[in-house]
């Protein structure tokens, strides 16, 4: 059976799916926080950007939403065979500020952060699709 090397887009879903996995983790752990200090079900969709649940929420669902995307491109980068140092430091790039946009978001800092993160990563995947039809 052939086997594909982790490369550097392919490290970059496992840290991504990691990373859902342990935001995920701890949603759950701060909703079960939530029901035990006598706190309701109803909570967990009243949308309150003060709330760490509610942020935490929305966090996940961003990672959920963006998990797509970067997989699809990792997916062309595989298929294409695409790879090199300007895909791993847009790989990198593009990881580091995903993470640190879900950061920004759970901390509840100035929202202009996450927005300035969110562009970085979205001209990452644009640039990353592009090389994938040179």
């Amino acid at each position: 059976m052939n086997s594909i090397n982790m490369t550097f887009p392919l490290w970059g879903l496992a840290i991504f799916i990691l990373w859902t996995i342990a935001v995920v983790i701890l949603l759950l752990t701060i909703k079960i926080r939530h029901l035990s200090a006598g706190g309701s079900v109803k909570d967990f969709g009243t949308p309150n950007d003060e709330s760490l649940l509610w942020r935490l929420f929305r966090v996940q669902s961003n990672l959920v939403e963006n998990l797509p995307l970067y997989l699809g491109v990792v997916f062309l980068l595989t298929v294409r065979g695409v790879s090199g140092t300007p895909v791993d430091l847009l790989i990198v790039v593009y990881i580091v500020f995903r993470i640190l946009h879900s950061v920004i978001h759970i901390a509840g800092i100035n929202p202009i952060y996450r927005l300035v993160s969110l562009v970085i990563q979205l001209v990452c995947l644009v640039a990353l699709t592009v090389m994938t039809f040179l």
